[in-house]
């Protein structure tokens, strides 16, 4: 057990483990479909929960202020241009073509879905009590929990294809910053049973930043082979 878990402290092993389960999950058309099916169920849920309060927001942010759904939409956006590798049959998921616009737009899709996968963990836990005491708790707190750990799941087999530039990884911090200081300076932020405050607006910065930092440990740079 102990070799195994020092085994997986090597960059080398985590990069096949993670390229054997893309292949898996996302290698052919019935498993894609099947990845594309439920983050299309995923977008729909995203959707209606932010459309009741969507009116009361500009409609230029509504991508910064719909979090959860923009990120599910960025992820199916990046599985809809692995359909020409994956349908042509015979190449690998990392086979797929790479470019500059693809590395920005796995980036910012990287980054939107660990940290809004991982947003509920604190925003929930903030106010734990009233979420479980709720009449749907298992859907508004075992269920969103639940969905949105997957949104991280996804994420993390981005790397296994796709690439970043360092201007990606500036753009998506300066957008994940910009968005922490829309929903909480601005008070856009996401539907809750409680008024967030400066330990949600921090803890919600700090997750952010973790993430670009993930995407700039986990992506292999553009132009680099891996």
């Amino acid at each position: 057990m102990r070799r195994a878990v020092g085994r997986l402290r090597r960059p080398a092993v985590r990069r096949r483990i993670r390229a054997a389960i893309a292949e898996e999950l996302l290698g052919t058309p019935w498993s894609l479909g099947v990845v594309l099916a439920f983050v299309a169920f995923m977008l729909a849920v995203g959707v209606g929960y932010y459309a009741p309060t969507a009116g009361e927001v500009p409609v230029p942010l509504w991508p910064l202020y719909a979090d959860s759904a923009v990120a599910v939409a960025l992820g199916g956006i990046v599985l809809l241009t692995l359909l020409p590798t994956v349908w042509a049959g015979g190449s690998a998921v990392d086979d797929a073509p790479t470019s500059r616009p693809l590395a920005y737009l796995q980036t910012l899709a990287f980054v939107w879905l660990v940290t809004f996968g991982l947003w509920p963990l604190v925003s929930l836990n903030l106010a734990v009590s009233q979420y479980v005491a709720a009449p749907d708790a298992w859907i508004y707190y075992w269920g969103v929990l639940g969905t949105h750990l997957l949104f991280v799941g996804l994420a993390l087999l981005f790397p296994a294809f796709g690439r970043t530039t360092r201007g990606a990884l500036r753009l998506a911090l300066a957008l994940a910053v910009g968005n922490v200081v829309l929903d909480y300076g601005l008070g856009y932020h996401p539907p809750l049973l409680y008024e967030p405050g400066p330990l949600l607006a921090g803890a919600t910065l700090t997750v952010a930043l973790f993430s670009v930092w993930l995407a700039w440990r986990s992506f292999p740079r553009l132009g680099e082979t891996t």
